[in-house]
């Protein structure tokens, strides 16, 4: 099925077509080696905003091309702990080598809650993908993705009543972020720093204006006055929740495709099913705004 095109003001108009009814669409008549600003740039964030992660197949940028379109959405992060494209360093090389069996960023999360300002989108380019196995099987490195915002509509009220004005401790200092930092083979040698912060259960987008759960295994420690077995029983069900098929979407990659998410509604889950292969992604994060 395809959505309605989106007619970017003179600009082109966007094939979106949808993957799951959760979240998620496929983007196609736009070419992100060329400069979008003003309509078509206008037409690529509604589907953003409207689906929570696009995916453009067969865009095959350079690093600073790839560095050239995600300015578009922002001022771009430098990750603190890992080393950048070589003439990109504003570019995270997300890589797995064949010999190494865990993945970086391996289990649910949004990107960077730990920072008082947390990323706004993240732009991944697939550069480097497992092969089909022999057997014929599926090849592996899909990554999923839940959208929080639905996952909010669908708490029931009294627990919508609960987790308002709710706060939440998120800290650098996670056991397998800090891991996975130490293990990746471009780690800067420097141990993760600790830093935290408080930042809504319940976060207002600041475009859309919807209500979306912002809490994730990865950087949400517990709930501000809260005992802790107090916060993992309500974080644990909010997890559970979340994590649902139907509130889900899974991407299958392919060399030269883009994906864009929207880091402030939604979480994501890189899947490690290719032991001995190698799979090398490029990342650029862009600045967001205070959770509020």
């Amino acid at each position: 099925m395809t959505d309605q095109a989106l007619p970017g003001d003179n600009g082109p108009a966007l094939q979106v077509d949808p993957l799951v009814g959760a979240l998620g669409a496929e983007v196609r008549g736009i070419d992100l080696k060329q400069d979008i600003s003003g309509a078509p740039f206008r037409a690529l964030n509604r589907a953003l905003l409207d689906h929570g992660v696009i995916f453009l197949p067969d865009q095959h940028l350079t690093p600073r091309q790839h560095v050239a379109f995600a300015r578009a959405f922002g001022e771009l992060f430098i990750h603190p702990y890992l080393k950048g494209v070589p003439d990109a360093p504003e570019l995270v090389p997300v890589v797995k080598e064949a010999d190494e069996t865990v993945n970086f960023g391996g289990e649910w999360h949004s990107d960077f809650t730990y920072l008082e300002c947390p990323p706004k989108v993240s732009i991944l380019a697939a550069r480097e993908l497992p092969p089909p196995p022999a057997d014929g099987s599926r090849q592996g490195g899909d990554t999923m993705f839940v959208n929080m915002t639905l996952a909010y509509d669908r708490l029931s009220p009294g627990m919508k009543r609960l987790l308002d004005g709710l706060r939440a401790v998120h800290s650098s200092v996670s056991p397998t972020y800090a891991t996975a930092v130490a293990a990746n083979s471009l780690s800067q040698g420097k141990a993760v720093q600790a830093e935290q912060v408080l930042h809504p259960v319940v976060r207002t987008h600041p475009e859309t204006g919807r209500k979306a759960l912002f809490v994730n295994p990865a950087f949400t420690r517990g709930l501000e006055d809260m005992s802790q077995a107090e916060s993992d029983a309500i974080l644990g069900h909010l997890y559970r929740h979340a994590c649902q098929p139907e509130f889900a979407a899974r991407y299958r990659w392919r060399k030269g495709a883009v994906g864009i998410w929207d880091n402030r509604c939604t979480m994501h889950l890189p899947l490690n099913d290719y032991q001995g292969q190698r799979r090398e992604m490029h990342r650029a994060t862009v600045t967001g705004d205070r959770p509020v």
